[in-house]
């Protein structure tokens, strides 16, 4: 058998935000693509998930990380190594290397982005390993994306945004298409973890594109 090399890797981070669908879905694709994840979660996020979802989390974060690998077992078949892609991490983990510019990721996405952690990370301040592992990937001068969701957006949040945007941070609200005409949820929902893939440049097979048939 030919084992893929891992290429890329991705700290993806889930905060308090409604929206766990598209987290769920994009570590899923983001494993299924033999991507390397080191995946944060607010303690808001997991209650978020509870209640959009219905699934209830663990809190160790070594019980949270079997959870996700027998969650994601049967559709990941393809992965030779589930449990070598993903690690999670606390939010006072200071020792993780997402913590630190000599090992950060690649990349990261903050999938749901909630309001307060897009002021915190815009006013670069590191009271949580999220905060803090944004603001690594910002030093180091990295691929940041934010998948904001609230409505309607205040000033202060369009500020904030502006503010990331002219820093080079990919400022992405969940807002699916519609020209693919879905049919369900998981149509809206896979139609923007594409783009967030599209950006992190990985490949996938997830809906058609505008003008390609």
């Amino acid at each position: 058998m030919v084992h893929k090399m891992i290429n890329r890797v991705v700290t993806l981070a889930v905060t308090g935000a409604s929206g766990s669908p598209y987290f769920i879905n994009l570590l899923k694709n983001l494993l299924f693509s033999n991507v390397k994840v080191n995946l944060l979660l607010s303690s808001a996020a997991k209650i978020v998930i509870k209640t959009e979802l219905n699934i209830a989390l663990p809190d160790n974060d070594e019980d949270l990380k079997s959870f996700f690998l027998n969650y994601f077992s049967s559709d990941l078949k393809q992965v030779d190594s589930l449990n070598s892609l993903l690690n999670v991490y606390g939010k006072e983990e200071w020792t993780a290397p997402v913590a630190s510019g000599s090992s950060s990721a690649h990349a990261m996405v903050v999938c749901p982005c909630s309001m307060g952690t897009l002021s915190a990370i815009a006013q670069g301040a590191s009271n949580n390993l999220i905060e803090r592992a944004a603001d690594v990937i910002l030093k180091e001068q990295r691929q940041l994306i934010l998948l904001t969701r609230e409505m309607p957006f205040s000033a202060i949040h369009l500020e904030n945004m502006l503010k990331l945007s002219r820093m080079g941070v990919t400022i992405m609200p969940a807002s699916p298409g519609f020209y693919h005409q879905p049919e369900s949820i998981d149509d809206l929902v896979s139609f923007v973890v594409a783009r967030i893939l599209d950006h992190l440049h990985i490949e996938h097979n997830l809906g058609m594109r505008w003008g390609i048939k």
